[in-house]
């Protein structure tokens, strides 16, 4: 007889080994900025021209801390801030070329790592890893 899976134990195994991947991408792949610069450098780059409020909600951040992140990001020449036409209240963000090097060169970084890691897996788990990429974006994929 199949034995039962037990997905609250499972559940908290995967939510283990990701954190700790994400943990490593993070500390292989980071370069000059801090994890938090990084993370509203990624946002800034998905939302394109997003609002200081736009970037708090997607970082889960209070805007103060959106504001003290994309003055130092600006200070380094990352991100510009733009004055809204239609609302000259509101200031948009963008990656500048500096910040969008940046962003290609984090997330380089992290592939690489992984990729470095896969390749030291056996054959036969390697085999597995596109089913696993298929299963890990069904669980996200509704996010």
């Amino acid at each position: 007889m199949k034995k039962a899976v037990d997905t609250t134990e499972i559940a908290s195994d995967l939510r283990r080994s990701v954190t700790r991947l994400n943990r490593r991408l993070r500390q292989n792949s980071l370069g000059g900025v801090s994890p938090a610069q990084a993370s509203l450098l990624a946002s800034v780059d998905i939302l394109v021209n997003a609002t200081l409020g736009d970037l708090a909600a997607r970082e889960q951040v209070q805007p103060p801390t959106v504001t003290r992140l994309v003055a130092a990001l600006e200070e380094m020449g990352l991100v510009q801030r733009i004055t809204d036409e239609n609302d000259r209240r509101c200031q948009r963000v963008s990656l500048t070329a500096l910040g969008r090097r940046e962003v290609t060169q984090i997330r380089a970084r992290k592939t690489e790592y992984l990729a470095t890691r896969l390749a030291q897996l056996p054959e036969s788990e390697r085999e597995l890893l596109p089913a696993l990429a298929v299963l890990l974006e069904h669980l996200v994929g509704d996010a």
